[in-house]
C-alpha cells in the first residue's frame, strides 16, 4: 500500500526547547524516504517517530546552519551501522562542501553504504525518477540556501463508463494502459488527466522569487514561519519569514495544505501562528507542526 506523508521530527529554530527538537522532516513517498534538514537529535527523533535508517533514500540539506545540519553525523553513521541495502543520495549547497565533509567524518566509523554526494550549485533539476522529479531552487538567507520541490508526473485516470461505451473490458484494459490504443480506441478517449501531486520544502529565507516558485500549485507546502507578524523587521534582518508572509505565499500559490514550522523560542503559544495565518487570508488545510506529528498529503482532487 502506498503511503505519502510527512513525519515531523523537530520544529525549533536556532535552539531546541523543552517541547521542540531541532529541525528534521521525513517525507515518505510510496516507499521512498527523503530526510530534510537533520538538525541535532534527529537520529533519536527518528527512533521515537518510528522511522528507520532503511527508510531513507535521500537527504536534502537546505543550508549549513547548525539547526539544519548538526544531525548529519549521527544519521550518516546510523545508515552505515544498519547496513542500509541501497545507495543514499545527499544534496546540499555546494558552497558548504567543507561543512558537509567535516560533518560526514566528524568521528571514526566503518563505511558500509554507498553515499552518493551531489552538491547543488544553482536552481536546477536534481533527479528525474518514475515516481517524481526533484528540483532545487535558490532562496535568500545570509548563507547560501536552497528549497526543494517534488513533482509527480501527471497520469491518466480511467473512466469505467467510457470503457463500457467503447466495449473495452478485461485484459484489454491493461493493454490499453500499456500500449495507449486497443482496437482503434485510444487511452485519451476513455480517461482524464490525473494531476501529479506536488510537495515543497522551504526553510530559512526572506521573501523572494524562489519561495513563490517552490510553492506554486503545491498539494503540501512545508515552510518556515520563524516570526510572528509584529516582528517582521526581525525576520527581514535575519533572513526569515513571518507567519503572515508564509500564509500569503500559500494563498497566492494555490497551496492545498500549509504546514508551518521552524518557530522561534520566543513564542511559547503555537496557537498564535494558526490565528495569524488565518488572519492573513489562508483558508486551506493548515497544520502548525509539532514534533513527532505525521501529516498525510491531501487526497487527490481527481
Amino acid at each position: 500500500m502506498s503511503v505519502r506523508e510527512l513525519v515531523v521530527l523537530g520544529t525549533a529554530s536556532q535552539v531546541p526547547t523543552r517541547h521542540r527538537n531541532h529541525n528534521g522532516y521525513v517525507l515518505l513517498w510510496d516507499g521512498q524516504g527523503i530526510l530534510f534538514d537533520p538538525g541535532e537529535g534527529t537520529q533519536r527523533q527518528m527512533l521515537r517517530a518510528g522511522v528507520a535508517a532503511h527508510d531513507l533514500h535521500r537527504i536534502c540539506v537546505t543550508h549549513f546552519h547548525g539547526d539544519h545540519s548538526l544531525g548529519l553525523p549521527g544519521v550518516i553513521q546510523r545508515i552505515n551501522l544498519d547496513r542500509v541495502p541501497h545507495d543514499v543520495t545527499v544534496h546540499f549547497p555546494g558552497s558548504g562542501q567543507q561543512f558537509f565533509d567535516r560533518l560526514r567524518y566528524a568521528t571514526a566509523y566503518r563505511e558500509t553504504v554507498r553515499l552518493v554526494v551531489e552538491p547543488v550549485a544553482d536552481s536546477t533539476r536534481l533527479a528525474d525518477t518514475p515516481a517524481f522529479a526533484l528540483d532545487a531552487v535558490r532562496l535568500s538567507h545570509p548563507v547560501e540556501s536552497f528549497g526543494y520541490r517534488i513533482t509527480e508526473p501527471d497520469g491518466r485516470r480511467i473512466l469505467p463508463q467510457l470503457l463500457a461505451e467503447r466495449g473495452i473490458a478485461g485484459p484489454d484494459v491493461g493493454r490499453l494502459q500499456r500500449e495507449g490504443e486497443v482496437r482503434g480506441v485510444t487511452l485519451d478517449e476513455v480517461s482524464t488527466v490525473r494531476r501529479g501531486q506536488r510537495f515543497a520544502f522551504v526553510m530559512d529565507t526572506r521573501l523572494c522569487d524562489g519561495v513563490h516558485a517552490l510553492a506554486e500549485g503545491c498539494d503540501m507546502l512545508v515552510i518556515e514561519s520563524t516570526f510572528l507578524n509584529e516582528d517582521e523587521q526581525l525576520a527581514l534582518d535575519h533572513g526569515h519569514l513571518t507567519v503572515g508572509q508564509a500564509a500569503r505565499v500559500a494563498m497566492d500559490s494555490g497551496v492545498r495544505h500549509l504546514v508551518l514550522t521552524h518557530f522561534s523560542q520566543r513564542y511559547p503559544d503555537p496557537g498564535v501562528f494558526e490565528q495569524q495565518a488565518r488572519e492573513a487570508g489562508f483558508d486551506g488545510e493548515l497544520t502548525v507542526a509539532q514534533d513527532l506529528l505525521r501529516v498525510p498529503l491531501p487526497k487527490r482532487t481527481t
